[in-house]
């Protein structure tokens, strides 16, 4: 048995508990498959796509590897039923959610046998989603990157553990091995990463971006509702600048003309476009000029992520990324991290030794494994 397994390794069958969390415009094929392939759970972010290039980019992890591997879907997506059809159809083992599901798609999943776990940022949404059946949570605490709420990941996590009893995957800060263990002994049984993902050598975006990221501090990265109307943590750049300091009736119209690019890119009609603002205002509480900057995200993710544009794009960023400083492949990212994981347990587990026997604390290594 290996001593990094947990309840969300045998629920999910990957070797490692780490998540690559779906990322729109990052986590394509390419980037899915390396990490399924390392050993880690790849997510392919759906939200960008349209149903075809969805079927494609399935198909595709599935001719690099046979390792499992997972969906981001939005639920509040015109054609979400197809796209479920589709991950049915074709196996997919996990269908995560960037927002929250609707209980009669959770339903239909777990019937299909696939493993549902959506994210989170708050212990009322945990519990509210683990009472309709889902299999695990993500949980992002404050210092994740893209949307993100207040609380620390330190203080979120261990308060979602003791709520539900399902696994929970801590996202928000992490990067390496020291920070896997910590998340494990937090309770968690993964760890989510996105931004140590995107800079990777696997990661299709373009390096003068990943450049921009890795010149980062960590006070590199600022949290503006001015980009789609709720807190989004994102580089700072001339063009948060920009947004901060806008006025409404500058900052409507360029929503108005990211949301009929993004429809012409996906294929959205309006009515559906209309449909999901309706949604986001019952369940967000959202004014109808946030729901319709929010086609901005998508829109300025990918002038950075696709087009290279690290002028005029939007950069989402956790605050790890100070810490980060290179850009290895995959499968040398998380090889690295279970290394450092698991030395970290022998130097935990040495605590017990004849030095520190007067201090009484639980076996760290009993704690993961069990």
């Amino acid at each position: 048995m290996s001593r990094l397994e947990t309840a969300f390794t045998r629920l999910t069958g990957v070797r490692y508990p780490i998540v690559q969390t779906g990322m729109g415009w990052v986590s394509g094929a390419r980037l899915t498959a390396a990490t399924a392939a390392a050993g880690g759970l790849g997510v392919i972010g759906s939200a960008t796509m349209t149903l075809d290039e969805l079927a494609a980019a399935i198909r595709s992890v599935k001719e690099r590897t046979d390792a499992p591997f997972g969906v981001n879907l939005r639920s509040d997506a015109e054609d979400v039923d197809e796209r479920v059809a589709l991950m049915i159809k074709e196996g997919v083992k996990v269908a995560s959610f960037a927002l929250a599901p609707r209980k009669d798609l959770i339903a239909r999943l777990k019937d299909a046998g696939i493993i549902t776990m959506p994210s989170v940022g708050a212990r009322r949404h945990a519990e509210k989603v683990a009472s309709w059946g889902v299999d695990a949570v993500l949980v992002q605490g404050g210092e994740g990157g893209g949307h993100t709420g207040s609380v620390a990941t330190s203080l979120l996590v261990p308060q979602v553990v003791d709520a539900v009893d399902i696994p929970v995957v801590a996202a928000g800060g992490f990067f390496d091995g020291r920070g896997l263990v910590a998340a494990l002994a937090y309770g968690a049984a993964a760890i989510g990463m996105g931004t140590r993902f995107l800079l990777t050598s696997d990661s299709t975006v373009a390096d003068n971006v990943k450049a921009r990221y890795l010149a980062a501090g960590v006070d590199g990265t600022v949290v503006t509702t001015r980009v789609d109307g709720v807190p989004h943590r994102v580089l700072r750049t001339q063009l948060i600048e920009g947004l901060e300091n806008a006025r409404p009736l500058t900052r409507l119209p360029r929503a108005i003309r990211n949301a009929a690019a993004f429809r012409r890119h996906t294929g959205a009609t309006w009515r559906g476009l209309l449909r999901e603002g309706r949604a986001q205002r019952a369940h967000g509480g959202r004014s109808w000029s946030q729901v319709l900057m929010s086609a901005n995200t998508p829109m300025l993710l990918r002038a950075s992520m696709v087009e290279g544009r690290d002028d005029l794009g939007l950069m989402t960023a956790g605050q790890v990324v100070g810490l980060i400083d290179d850009v290895p492949s995959v499968a040398e990212l998380i090889s690295r991290i279970v290394a450092e994981a698991e030395a970290t347990l022998d130097r935990l587990a040495a605590l017990g030794g004849p030095a520190g026997r007067d201090v009484a604390a639980p076996d760290p290594v009993a704690e993961v494994t069990r």
